[in-house]
């Protein structure tokens, strides 16, 4: 059964002014993902991966071509309605984390819930839920000093998760951590894509990371090289939200 379609890349294209000429980041990308999907954006440092992940997220805007992110067209966005499309729709998960220090780990997932202007009992509720999804909740009250690169991972994918978004776009986000972690990490995405629904859509060069899949975009120099759907990509034990 196909899947309901909620990002549609027509025509995109990305340049960048540098110096006396230009860079053409992405080229002529056409490309559509359904909800619930588990994909993948695949490529060498260069090929494209992050710049079009910045431009679904409406963290940036193509020069030619647009992308319609849940019946929005990215191009047209406002800073205003950009940032509304993020703060309830659309989370992110980094590979450095990205993680307030200063603040405990319930702040941190917190953050996104005070930009929805939610009270704080249904702050306090919804938090403490997506802590229990990543398996932190005892953690709650501790900084990211005190916190190994697993957990510091699986906070910021609590943070992204809170406000339950339709889309997740992640950015290597088992970049800096070992084997063992990053498949924890990645199952933990899994489950919450299969439980909850959400389209993840990565941006990755991790063998770890494909193997569980449903779809690989192969980019090379900014154009999509191929379009793949996984027959059988890795499954994970079901999980109880």
């Amino acid at each position: 059964m196909q899947k309901p379609e909620i990002i549609k890349i027509e025509n995109l294209s990305k340049k960048y002014h540098m110096g006396e000429g230009d860079f053409t980041a992405l080229r002529n990308i056409n490309l559509t993902f359904g909800k619930g999907e588990f994909t993948g954006l695949v490529g060498p440092s260069g090929s494209g991966k992050t710049t079009l992940l910045n431009i679904i997220g409406s963290l940036d805007n193509p020069s030619e071509g647009d992308a319609i992110v849940l019946g929005n067209a990215v191009s047209r966005l406002t800073h205003k309605q950009s940032a509304t499309l993020r703060n309830f729709h659309i989370g992110f998960i980094f590979q450095t984390y990205n993680l307030l220090p200063v603040y405990t780990v319930f702040d941190n997932v917190e953050f996104a819930l005070l930009l929805q202007k939610r009270t704080v009992s249904e702050r306090y509720k919804t938090v403490m839920e997506a802590l229990e999804w990543v398996g932190l909740t005892d953690k709650a009250k501790s900084k990211p000093a005190q916190l190994s690169g697993g957990e510091c991972q699986r906070v910021s994918i609590a943070r992204a998760m809170v406000k339950r978004p339709e889309i997740v776009l992640a950015d290597e986000p088992s970049a800096n951590l070992d084997a063992s972690n990053s498949h924890h990490i990645i199952q933990t995405m899994k489950k919450l894509n299969r439980e909850l629904n959400t389209t993840f859509i990565f941006a990755t060069h991790d063998e770890k990371v494909m193997q569980y899949l449903d779809r690989i975009i192969h980019l090379k120099d900014g154009m999509v090289e191929k379009d793949e759907f996984i027959q059988d990509p890795k499954i994970v034990s079901h999980v109880s939200i």
